[in-house]
């Protein structure tokens, strides 16, 4: 009776250890995807803290809504004087290669699209909600990071264009609009 206890007991042993070899794969696995996540969204974002890029996986946000959230502003600003200026356009085509977006990608694809006609102003409008709900379910530190990140980008778009012969205000009182609107998307 005691070699069928045995066989029972190995049995029981092994299934048990199969299982658990099982759910540490599964760890290991989901603990790549999530490094994964992290550092696509640290390349995207332009974000380098650890906690602030946890902190937005946690939320929801991916490497293509980061470029989203983070390509609406510039958009946005330089189509501010309903005109779409070269260097507003280097400067956002800049700010997309440090997005990571190459030409396969769908949002380089869109953005492409934004550039060659203004986008509707819903878009500034759901970009606004989302900034507020996002935040609301970020640390302080967090939000600050994001909000800066974003607002010193759409500024760079604004001055890019702006001033005459490089000299004066080069923040058309239209793109400052924006801008003050996108702060207070953070507020």
């Amino acid at each position: 009776m005691s070699g069928i206890l045995n066989d029972r007991r190995r049995a029981l042993e092994n299934s048990f250890f199969a299982l658990r070899d099982q759910q540490l794969l599964e760890q290991l696995k989901s603990d790549a995807d999530a490094e994964a996540q992290l550092q696509e969204l640290a390349s995207a974002s332009g974000i380098e803290d650890r906690q602030v890029l946890e902190e937005l996986v946690a939320a929801g946000v991916t490497a293509e809504t980061m470029a989203a959230l983070s390509l609406v502003p510039l958009v946005q600003v330089a189509w501010a004087d309903d005109t779409m200026d070269d260097r507003e356009k280097e400067a956002i085509m800049a700010a997309a290669k440090e997005e990571g977006l190459g030409k396969q990608n769908p949002s380089y694809q869109l953005l492409e699209q934004w550039l060659s006609v203004s986008s509707s102003p819903a878009l500034l409008d759901s970009w606004t909600e989302y900034v507020s709900t996002l935040i609301a379910n970020l640390s302080d530190t967090a939000a600050e990071n994001l909000k800066q990140t974003t607002l010193s980008r759409a500024r760079r778009v604004a001055e890019a264009a702006g001033g005459f012969m490089g000299m004066g205000n080069k923040v058309s009182s239209e793109e400052q609009a924006i801008l003050d609107r996108l702060e207070a998307a953070f507020e």
